[in-house]
């Protein structure tokens, strides 16, 4: 039957429970076994969708059009695990399917209590990830042992080995031992009381993945193990990993984690195949190139709010031996300065996504500068809105061509609003969201990068390109590459005479993996190169 693997952390926030439950999810899957991910978050909204990026880091959005945890970019990237709507749940979706059936009268009733009917609900969401097909379920808990909001889920994963059976099910806690640069020692007593919480509550781990700066040493491990009742071999050390998120993978199978788990878990023993993983790590310790890209953002500050988007750079710069450096200029203040005081010297510059006025214009005048410049270009979503902006004012002659999303009274809104959204009146999961089908134009860069003629990309926007100015657009050198193939909807614009600049629609950050490269990401990050060659080549 399948079994089931639970992920909690302790101590602090941010130790990295994402990364960790996809490094055991990669290295399973390396042993031949079929793994699903999933991700409990404790917060009452039904989902990141309405958050702010400042609190939450970006939404991660599925083909299904499901707004989803960022760490659900991380199973992805690391895994082949299919996600979907039944990968992450929120305690704001727990309380609302159990008050639906209330409504419903399922309950005939009884008095709705968190134990039984809310921790049901959150074992029917674990369950539903099961099958006869699939070997290990990876659920990972969002926050903190000790939050009281995430009580409910911790009594609900308490309760799965008494219904599965134990041998059925692994607990992995995640902890912190900090080192206290004053006494020069590494403290184990957090990670103690860490793990006395969870047993408090009923969870005895079976594995501690010990996060610490310094490597813990033969005495903190055995002194963790005998305080926590766990198995000497069962503490493994996580040691911080200064180059590279993709190190963590080879790290825990330095320490055996994954033989730990199919041992303890009587999973069939198989090697765990990682050659390209550590060819990819080789790359990355060892560049043959330097290249720098600008991303003009809104977020730069809070790097979790592109994260998808740094992840995607690195990715396209691994597949070109480059080590790409990013540069975060804030949007804002290329509202103010001078863009050549910003821009200068940079090999690319991409435009991301985001919301609200705030910034628009500096935005704006990227992608001119990148334009005017010759300098490649990338431009997602919002970036492709600007683009297009930009195009229209000063390559058309539209002095105040703008989105109705920034004024409402321009005379030539370029960017308007989708007709359908124009009645939805909620904010959560109602935008164009998901896998939408792109035909491409034939002979377009965008073309040649995918290889193919037709793909299907994520979306999440309410607005688009106008298509009442798609022929002045065309005629004045800005070609639409990319279109839905039902709506017409504008999904790709290409700069003519220009050695790179590809704006788009959608999000293709969230179909890129660190051993295979979105095909517009490699293709940007190599033009950024071919400048840069060409930068050098020139006699001063």
């Amino acid at each position: 039957m399948t079994k089931f693997i639970f992920v909690t952390g302790g101590v602090v926030s941010s130790l990295g429970k994402g990364l960790t439950s996809a490094s055991v999810g990669l290295l399973l899957e390396r042993r031949g076994l079929k793994v699903r991910m999933q991700k409990l978050d404790p917060y009452l909204n039904v989902d990141p969708g309405t958050m702010s990026p400042y609190q939450h880091g970006e939404v991660y959005v599925l083909d299904d059009g499901s707004e989803t945890d960022l760490d659900l970019g991380h199973y992805e990237r690391f895994t082949s695990s299919p996600l979907s709507r039944s990968s992450n749940y929120t305690t704001g979706q727990i309380y609302q399917a159990v008050l639906d059936k209330e409504r419903r009268g399922e309950y005939l009733g009884a008095t709705v209590q968190v134990i039984p009917h809310i921790t049901d609900e959150i074992k029917e969401a674990i369950f539903s990830q099961a099958g006869p097909d699939i070997d290990v379920v990876i659920t990972e808990l969002g926050g903190t042992v000790g939050d009281i909001e995430g009580l409910p889920f911790l009594e609900a994963i308490r309760q799965v080995p008494l219904e599965v059976g134990k041998e059925n099910c692994l607990f992995i806690h995640l902890t912190l031992v900090p080192y206290l640069k004053a006494a020069r020692e590494l403290k184990t007593k957090p990670t103690q009381h860490s793990v006395g919480q969870l047993r408090q509550i009923g969870i005895q781990p079976d594995v501690l993945v010990i996060r610490t700066e310094r490597p813990l040493g033969r005495d903190n491990a055995e002194k963790i193990a005998l305080f926590c009742n766990v198995e000497k071999n069962a503490v493994i050390e996580e040691v911080d990993k200064t180059l590279s998120i993709y190190e963590v993978p080879l790290g825990l199978a330095e320490n055996k984690i994954d033989r730990l788990i199919c041992d303890k878990l009587q999973l069939p023993p198989a090697s765990c195949q990682l050659d390209d993983w550590k060819e990819l790590m080789n790359n990355i310790r060892h560049p043959e190139h330097e290249v720098t890209i600008a991303v003009v953002g809104k977020y730069i500050e809070h790097r979790d709010a592109y994260k998808s988007i740094y992840e995607s750079i690195d990715h396209a710069g691994f597949s070109s031996k480059a080590r790409v450096i990013v540069k975060r200029v804030s949007a804002d203040e290329l509202e103010e300065e001078d863009p050549e005081l910003l821009l200068r010297g940079v090999d690319g510059i991409l435009v991301p996504g985001g919301f609200g006025m705030r910034g628009i214009e500096g935005k704006i005048r990227a992608a001119r500068y990148a334009r005017e410049r010759q300098i490649p270009y990338f431009g997602i979503c919002l970036g492709m809105q600007c683009a297009v902006i930009e195009f229209a004012r000063h390559a058309v002659g539209l002095d105040d061509a703008n989105s109705t999303e920034f004024n409402s009274e321009t005379n030539n809104p370029v960017i308007c609003l989708l007709e359908e959204q124009k009645k939805i009146v909620y904010k959560g999961g109602t935008m164009r969201l998901g896998a939408q089908p792109c035909t491409l134009m034939e002979g377009s860069l965008s073309a040649q990068h995918y290889g193919q003629a037709e793909v299907s990309e994520r979306h999440r926007h309410r607005y688009e390109f106008n298509p009442e100015y798609r022929e002045a657009i065309e005629q004045a050198g800005m070609r639409i590459a990319g279109a839905n193939p039902d709506s017409g909807l504008v999904e790709i614009v290409e700069v003519e005479n220009h050695p790179w600049f590809v704006a788009v629609q959608f999000h293709p950050e969230f179909h890129s993996k660190p051993l295979a490269p979105h095909p517009l990401f490699q293709g940007f990050i190599k033009a950024a190169l071919d400048r840069r060659q060409d930068q050098v080549a020139v006699p001063v």
